[in-house]
């Protein structure tokens, strides 16, 4: 557990993942370091893509970072 605290950027990618999946706007980032906040647009523009590919609810459970 520690140490997925520590990787900030697989944080950020995975948050931006699940922004993405639920349908958040990628204004709705909220990093305002450069470097998380690319991390967490790329999360978020993967998410957006497995939405509309329709891995949503439990079609897309393979594809959640946590799991």
């Amino acid at each position: 557990m520690k140490r997925q605290k520590r990787n900030m950027a697989s944080r950020a990618y995975d948050r931006g993942y699940l922004a993405g999946v639920s349908g958040r706007s990628s204004d709705s980032c909220p990093h305002e370091n450069e470097q998380q906040r690319v991390n967490w647009l790329s999360g978020w523009r993967e998410g957006r893509a497995d939405q509309w590919d329709g891995m949503t609810g439990v079609s897309g459970v393979h594809r959640l970072p946590s799991v």
